[in-house]
């Protein structure tokens, strides 16, 4: 069995989309919150704009996080960046825009932070995805001190793209319950590790994934007891909502 720290060399408690449940989600506000809670560690999601720059946002569509409608991909990065992406929060919030991935980059290399960059494409763009956000990395993380970003995906085809052209950059496979193919899934792609949701894994093949050699991460814990647990299987790193509950020190 290889050495954790040899598998998984990065923190291992992370901020979910930033600020988990303090802030709102996949903002630059949310960033700020969570390295403002001590953590080193945040992840947030990148999908492209209708001009094909990379923004911070989970959902393919407009209305759950901001004040429009819509997809996404149908709208500039300068439309959605005069979106209102807060106030659904708090209104201690209100005005907070969709930020670019660049903005979000920039901010994590000022604050410190290591950043899991979920490549989240939409229907029908993941190779162009995957592409623009690693090009854009290796330029953000050009020359940066520290350990650079990882890159995870559900997608295949979007962290296929991403190893052509900045293979530099560790890759994550996420998943929900892992496959019975996860290793040659994972080997095909040249991941580092595997991510996959905490309420499908067992403690088996959480052992099997790390005695394999691969970094193993687990979403979203926010149960202190389960996070507690998933390490205690092996499990390199929890991502959480609940900054207060599992901090950046659990571990």
């Amino acid at each position: 069995m290889s050495d954790s720290r040899s598998r998984w060399p990065w923190p291992r408690v992370i901020a979910h989309r930033g600020g988990g449940r303090f802030a709102p989600e996949n903002t630059l506000a949310a960033i700020r919150r969570g390295h403002a809670m001590g953590f080193r560690a945040v992840e947030f999601d990148v999908m492209l704009a209708a001009d094909l720059v990379p923004v911070l946002i989970h959902d393919e569509t407009l209305e759950r996080t901001t004040n429009s409608r819509g997809r996404v991909a149908e709208h500039s990065s300068a439309a959605l960046a005069a979106l209102d992406a807060g106030s659904w929060f708090g209104a201690a919030f209100s005005g907070e825009p969709v930020p670019t991935f660049a903005d979000a980059a920039r901010l994590c290399r000022a604050l410190g932070l290591w950043a899991n960059i979920e490549i989240k494409p939409a229907t029908g763009q993941d190779i162009e995805t995957g592409q623009r956000t690693a090009l854009l990395t290796a330029d953000l993380w050009k020359n940066a001190p520290g350990p650079l970003p990882l890159l995870s995906s559900f997608s295949a085809p979007a962290l296929a793209a991403a190893r052509d052209l900045a293979p530099q950059f560790p890759r994550g496979l996420l998943v929900d319950a892992a496959p019975a193919d996860w290793q040659s899934r994972a080997s095909a792609l040249g991941c580092a590790s595997l991510h996959c949701n905490q309420a499908k894994l067992d403690e088996a093949t959480a052992r099997e994934v790390v005695a394999a050699g691969y970094g193993l991460a687990t979403y979203t814990v926010n149960d202190p007891a389960i996070a507690r647990r998933l390490l205690d299987w092996g499990v390199d790193a929890v991502f959480t909502d609940r900054l207060d509950l599992i901090g950046a020190n659990f571990a």
